[in-house]
């Protein structure tokens, strides 16, 4: 049972070597969220006038298929912003069945329709909707806006976004919070995920200068990171990832903007759930076997960003599966051979244990610092710290299942937003929403 031990002792330390350094972005976000505390305040007369003097053309691209039922929602939000420069929506009905492009249309956005079997998924849908605004808009756009279908804004979005945009950044991702948080322990797993993401992950890589990472939705990208790229080349099936990959082996900073916050709606079914993380799991995967040798290259010579961004493609849960696995195949050998068993089984459970309590601490500490931005009951609240682990840990075997199968792009399905959150989204105040 030596040998046991040995791998165990192994796969921790390459954890170690690999994720550590996240753990230093806590007390980084902790201490910036106290100093922000400390010194908030409303934004300056002066701050506003220069940015009524600087405003910009934006355009909103939005891929959708099959989303009739909340797309109306996004568009409604967008024509309802505190921005007063030029803001124009698109939308691209996206192999869509339903009157997704009609209900655009019927919102006030720019509708265009795109059917393709060989070529799916929202990486080809923006390139598609990106030519169309190119032809029919030659002047184009002073920066782009990229949203799912399900997403709603916050009144002063990309007011808020704008503001960032002026100080020189030209890639930006915001705070992402969630519209059904409260549904079940599914959603708010996702929903706990991407507000740790937002604050312990984006937040303090802002903080310390270093990149954020774009995920899915809510980003903004500058007229020039278009012509740079040449269009939208990002065609993996996290393509997100992709983009982000591409400006950080660039050289270039993602930024992250605290104060612009936007709604996303979770899956609430553990078959969807299973699916969309697969594809997520499995577009990880590609990203690394395209670009895995440039960020080893671009870690090599000093671009934290890189090594960032290359453990973020490389998930925890794999090094977990990998430990988990070989402790119960060296078990069951060790039954059949008559062996005891009892330290493969410990070890096991030892790792088990030792993952939920790390993601256990990770979700309380979310769950303090951003309770008020929540929209759930407190006891709802309460339990997604203790069910958590639990949807973290179901990663394992989508992890492997995406080593050998490739799920491709498949929609999700989504419902309408609730009139009640609508009316206390628009009416929040901006400190409500990032206290």
């Amino acid at each position: 049972m030596e040998t046991i031990r040995i791998i165990n002792f192994i796969i921790t330390a390459i954890f170690a070597v690999c994720y550590s350094y996240q753990f230093i972005y806590v007390p980084v976000s902790l201490w910036w969220q106290h100093r922000e505390k400390k010194t908030a305040k409303n934004s300056s007369a002066a701050d506003n006038e220069l940015c009524k003097r600087n405003l910009k053309r934006y355009a909103v691209l939005i891929c959708a298929r099959n989303e009739e039922a909340v797309i109306g929602d996004l568009i409604d939000s967008i024509n309802n912003q505190t921005y007063q420069g030029s803001v124009t929506t698109f939308v691209m009905a996206d192999n869509c069945t339903d009157n997704t492009y009609d209900v655009a249309l019927g919102h006030g956005a720019a509708a265009y329709m795109r059917s393709s079997r060989k070529f799916v998924g929202k990486g080809y849908a923006l390139e598609a909707l990106l030519k169309e605004i190119r032809e029919d808009y030659p002047l184009g756009f002073d920066g782009y806006f990229v949203f799912d279908a399900d997403n709603v804004l916050a009144p002063d979005y990309i007011e808020e976004m704008h503001k960032c945009h002026l100080e020189g950044n030209e890639v930006i991702t915001s705070y992402r919070n969630s519209k059904n948080y409260g549904d079940n322990w599914i959603s708010s797993g996702y929903s706990l995920w991407f507000l740790r993401e937002t604050m312990y992950l984006n937040y303090a890589r802002n903080k310390i200068g270093s990149s954020a990472a774009i995920s899915g939705t809510g980003f903004f990208f500058s007229d020039s990171v278009l012509k740079d790229i040449g269009g939208w080349p990002f065609h993996l099936l996290t393509e997100d990832i992709e983009f982000t990959i591409n400006r950080v082996c660039k050289g270039r900073r993602i930024a992250f903007c605290r104060s612009a916050v936007f709604y996303d709606e979770q899956p609430t079914s553990l078959k969807q759930s299973f699916t969309q993380r697969m594809r997520w799991a499995r577009g990880y995967i590609q990203v690394f076997k395209h670009y895995g040798k440039e960020l080893m290259s671009e870690t090599f010579h000093g671009n934290f960003a890189a090594f960032d961004m290359a453990m973020n493609i490389m998930p925890a849960f794999l090094l977990t599966a990998i430990s988990i696995t070989c402790n119960l195949l060296y078990g069951v050998i060790g039954a059949i051979a008559g062996g005891d068993i009892t330290i493969a089984l410990w070890s096991m459970f030892e790792t088990i244990f030792n993952a939920c309590s790390l993601l256990f601490v990770l979700g309380g500490i979310t769950l303090i610092t951003e309770w008020k931005n929540i929209h759930a009951g407190a006891a709802r609240k309460i339990f997604s710290v203790f069910s958590f682990p639990l949807f973290m840990l179901t990663y394992i075997p989508i992890a492997f299942t995406a080593l050998f199968v490739n799920p491709g792009w498949k929609p999700i399905k989504h419902k309408a937003t609730t009139s009640a959150l609508m009316t206390e989204i628009r009416h929040a105040e901006p400190s409500e929403k990032i206290s």
